[in-house]
């Protein structure tokens, strides 16, 4: 495939343009003007609906030659997530098995301690994950002063012992907090924006998407990279697959970190309850090319960011993942357990990622592009 890009690169637009029908131009054309195009931040819904819109074929193979523009194509970020503060949220998020309001099992605990905490990142780092993510279910970090201090040195610990990025998820959190998780060496912090801005209401209503957004401000002018993405499967439409995308692609800064999460609907949810009436052919369904097709587009508009493909992969087949990966995705969570839900395995995904040829991503290092790799080998070649 790496050859035929090589050699046929400056033709590709002519050969996507033959496999596609008239009818089908104009999502094409923005595929490609995508492709082509400079990293931006001022896309328009239509714009971004014209991509995610074009034959599906052609969408995957332009997200790809995109990837592989801007990513080592050899390579995964391999991720690891604890959870260090299970269930109590006060908030009503109606996927969400720790929201005190529903009756889930998941009981209410305190954060665990440090020595728990080096455990389980030094497992992390033995069976080969390079970033160590921690998540708390609080709404804010109001009042945790202590927690805060304690997690920070969680952070270091990680960080200095042992080499790995980081990432908390910790609710809402203001500048000053964020300033401080910055001193302490955090590298990044997750805050998902969930869904659309026009479906949130219909999923959450304790906490505003202005707010999510805040905190994703908060976030970035501390200087930490933002990790947001969001839940597929929340009985959305495709259109709020494409408001999605267009908030995040219109951020100041695109984030660092794009996760991907299919719903695992959890019984005693209000949205598990709510799918499971939807009739077998109702559109609110998720469908797996959605998935793709939003995968692809993300790449196509956020070329720099790490797409992470989270919460819901072991529910994929093989074959699946291996098209998520090659509409744009580069990183995984990988590991015993996300938060409340099942995860895929080390072993089970070395195994895998050794099928494809893909390798683990070093710490503090995003992926090459293969035009930097092509120079890099060139300049030894002179040399």
């Amino acid at each position: 495939m790496l050859s035929l890009v090589r050699r046929f690169g400056t033709s590709r637009v002519a050969f996507a343009a033959t496999a596609t029908s008239v009818n089908a131009g104009s999502q094409l054309s923005a595929a490609n003007a995508a492709l082509l195009g400079e990293a931006r931040n001022d896309w328009t819904r239509e714009e971004i609906k014209a991509i995610y819109k074009t034959p599906l074929m052609d969408l995957l193979f332009n997200a790809h030659l995109q990837h592989r523009k801007h990513h080592d194509p050899t390579e995964v970020q391999l991720c690891t997530l604890l959870n260090i503060k299970s269930g109590g949220c006060t908030e009503d998020c109606k996927y969400c098995s720790q929201s005190s309001r529903y009756d889930t099992g998941t009981k209410a605990e305190k954060m665990v301690d440090l020595e728990t905490v080096k455990a389980a990142a030094i497992k992390a780092k033995e069976n080969g994950s390079t970033r160590f993510c921690m998540g708390a279910a609080w709404r804010d970090m109001n009042g945790r002063k202590s927690g805060l201090k304690k997690i920070g040195e969680m952070v270091k610990y990680i960080n200095d012992e042992l080499n790995m990025e980081t990432c908390v998820t910790l609710g809402m959190v203001n500048e000053d907090q964020a300033k401080q998780l910055k001193e302490s060496g955090l590298t990044a912090y997750n805050h998902n924006i969930d869904t659309s801005p026009e479906h949130y209401p219909n999923v959450i209503s304790t906490r505003s998407y202005e707010d999510r957004l805040q905190t994703i401000k908060n976030v970035q002018k501390a200087g930490l990279k933002a990790c947001t993405g969001g839940i597929l499967g929340l009985g959305e439409t495709e259109d709020d697959h494409v408001g999605f995308l267009h908030t995040l692609a219109t951020m100041d800064t695109h984030p660092e970190s794009l996760p991907i999460n299919r719903l695992v609907p959890i019984k005693g949810t209000p949205m598990a309850e709510e799918l499971s009436n939807l009739p077998r052919d109702s559109e609110k369904k998720l469908k797996f090319d959605s998935i793709l097709r939003t995968i692809a587009t993300a790449r196509l508009i956020m070329p720099e960011s790490i797409i992470r493909l989270a919460a819901g992969r072991y529910t994929m087949r093989e074959n699946e993942q291996f098209l998520c990966f090659m509409a744009g995705c580069n990183a995984i969570f990988t590991g015993e357990q996300m938060l409340t839900t099942a995860c895929n395995g080390w072993d089970e995904d070395t195994a895998m990622l050794a099928r494809w040829g893909l390798k683990p991503m070093k710490s503090f290092r995003k992926g090459e592009s293969q035009a930097q790799i092509e120079a890099q080998a060139q300049g030894s070649a002179q040399a």
